[in-house]
């Protein structure tokens, strides 16, 4: 992967949809894109992907549709995006490198899996 402009948005939406355990397929379909769009989304190919299909993902993906927002560089009123606490600064993949985050989403889907 890239480091362009999509780079951060594509490392969420992948390491959201790993943590999901679901395909391409599962979460482009009913986000109303196609699989192949999905992918170039996640691979940061996408500079500006429409809040519509952002809104779409986030509710598929279960992620905060203002952070997915302001990865993609959209102006996002900050009053709606603060996050606080130390988990959710724990859980922010704002600093994390690229295999720190898979490590983090193989461990959560691990857990969610029943250490299957």
């Amino acid at each position: 992967m890239g480091e362009g402009p999509g780079t951060e948005l594509g490392r969420t939406l992948r390491s959201a949809r790993d943590i999901s355990g679901k395909s391409l397929k599962a979460i482009a379909e009913p986000a109303g894109i196609s699989p192949a769009y999905l992918m170039k989304l996640e691979r940061g190919e996408v500079v500006s992907p429409s809040p519509h299909v952002l809104h779409r993902l986030a509710r598929e993906l279960g992620v905060a549709y203002t952070d997915l927002m302001r990865l993609a560089g959209y102006i996002v009123p900050e009053a709606e995006s603060r996050r606080s606490g130390v988990l959710a600064q724990a859980l922010s993949s704002q600093d994390l490198t690229e295999d720190e985050a898979r490590a983090v989403a193989a461990f959560l889907k691990a857990y969610r899996s029943g250490g299957r």
